[in-house]
């Protein structure tokens, strides 16, 4: 009995949040399959081929993900200032030319790597492919960045259905861009890995245009680069920013090592990476709205609302991940199986599958854990935990157990588990002292 009346006094936070997720979940969802759907396509052209765009991706997204990571400071600041009433719309062109200077920035790096890749020790037959997607991929950064920090400024008031439909769309001409360009159509003869960043530079600027033309209306010509919003933007952003990156960098460095021993091996772990990233997808979003929602509520100085929009976010992050658990434990070949038939590639996934159905619920636990750090503004904390749960546990761990012990992918995978171990037992320990604190300082 006083479980169902704990449940219905929590009823409209849960309500809050789906209601905020959902259409959060439509857009990241969107943009997961935008890359499932690359993969797919990648593994029906061939081996050699996915081989390629999974270690070219590894280099691109650690890359790109740090701007990202900036942009995502936007919606944090931005329901902070609404949440303590004070205007924000007259930002939008800041963010534009924030936008716009990271783009800049992040393909020039982009540029400089494909110089250094027949360097990097991969398999000969590779290295072109690699270089080809690397150096047309550079240039959609700018659609990306563009359509990324709109968006973000529209999450800060909520509003995500315009955004979703762009995504809903743009997905449905990737794959028809993506497959056309990749195995041809007609007299026009197919351009394998070309075809498929040609199909993402085409599709990621489209995406930007379109939802700057929705916006336009809102664009005030004044103030090009308000300097106290870029300060906040960069204090808020940079630790979300080197935080990503290094989480990235963990997944795609090992694309990179084991790609180097085999593509075929770079082959699989993407295609893993494919399917738990679409698992994901769901915690992250909801992450994101605990973000938005513990942002308002820390404006407003609420320690109630934010506890109990955190423990609402959590719980359903959690449960739903330990469904997508027993997804991979019962059905694995299946989900393989939409990818590709090789049986090798089967042969050495299955078990990282199952190493990913154990971790999946602490990787729910951690992103959410993660989105209530952001809205409390406390990204410098957040990102220096995710840093050691990767980089001080699971990566030296999964190493040892892949080269020392033999393990190979398998062995990196363990690593990954117990980075997401390590990063709930310190996320829960700070959030615990902060509640602590902000109930001290609100009291008073």
């Amino acid at each position: 009995m006083q479980l169902v009346e704990k449940f219905q006094s929590y009823k409209k936070y849960f309500t809050e949040i789906i209601g905020l997720s959902v259409p959060l979940i439509v857009g990241n969802l969107g943009q997961t399959l935008i890359g499932a759907t690359d993969v797919f396509i990648a593994a029906k052209h061939s081996t050699n081929t996915l081989a390629a765009i999974s270690i070219a991706n590894s280099i691109i997204f650690c890359i790109l993900i740090m701007g990202m990571g900036l942009m995502s400071a936007i919606s944090i600041q931005l329901s902070n200032l609404r949440g303590n009433r004070k205007p924000t719309k007259k930002f939008l062109f800041t963010v534009l030319n924030y936008s716009i200077v990271l783009a800049v920035i992040f393909c020039a790096i982009c540029l400089m790597t494909v110089p250094l890749i027949p360097r990097m020790g991969f398999e000969p037959a590779l290295v072109p492919m690699i270089k080809e997607y690397i150096f047309i991929c550079a240039f959609s950064l700018f659609g990306m960045y563009l359509y990324q920090c709109l968006r973000e400024f529209l999450l800060a008031y909520e509003i995500v259905q315009f955004p979703n439909l762009i995504l809903l769309f743009a997905l449905v001409l990737n794959y028809v861009l993506a497959y056309s360009l990749v195995f041809g159509i007609g007299p026009v003869p197919g351009l394998g890995v070309i075809g498929l960043a040609l199909a993402a530079f085409i599709v990621r600027t489209l995406m930007g245009v379109v939802l700057l033309v929705y916006c336009f209306s809102l664009i005030k010509f004044k103030n090009p680069f308000d300097k106290n919003l870029i300060k906040q933007l960069l204090k808020i952003g940079y630790p979300i920013g080197i935080a990503m990156f290094l989480e990235f960098l963990g997944f795609n460095l090992i694309t990179i090592l084991v790609g180097r021993e085999a593509g075929i091996l770079a082959a699989t772990h993407n295609i893993c990476v494919t399917i738990t990233s679409s698992a994901y997808v769901i915690p992250m979003s909801i992450s994101a709205a605990i973000a938005i929602k513990v942002g308002f509520f820390n404006g407003a100085e609420n320690l109630k609302e934010i506890r109990r929009y955190s423990l609402s976010g959590t719980s359903m992050s959690v449960l739903f991940m330990l469904f997508c658990s027993i997804l991979l434990i019962s059905v694995p070949e299946q989900l393989f199986g939409i990818f590709t038939d090789n049986a090798e590639i089967l042969a050495l996934g299955l078990p990282i599958l199952h190493i990913a159905a154990f971790y999946l619920m602490f990787d729910g636990l951690q992103v959410s854990l993660s989105g209530i750090l952001k809205g409390l503004k406390m990204t410098k904390i957040a990102s220096l935990t995710l840093v050691a749960g990767y980089w001080l546990f699971g990566l030296p761990f999964g190493y040892m157990l892949a080269y020392h012990f033999k393990m190979s992918l398998r062995g990196f995978w363990i690593g990954l588990a117990v980075s997401f171990l390590a990063m709930c037992t310190l996320f829960l320990i700070v959030i615990t002292r902060k509640f602590k604190q902000l109930k001290r300082v609100y009291s008073d």
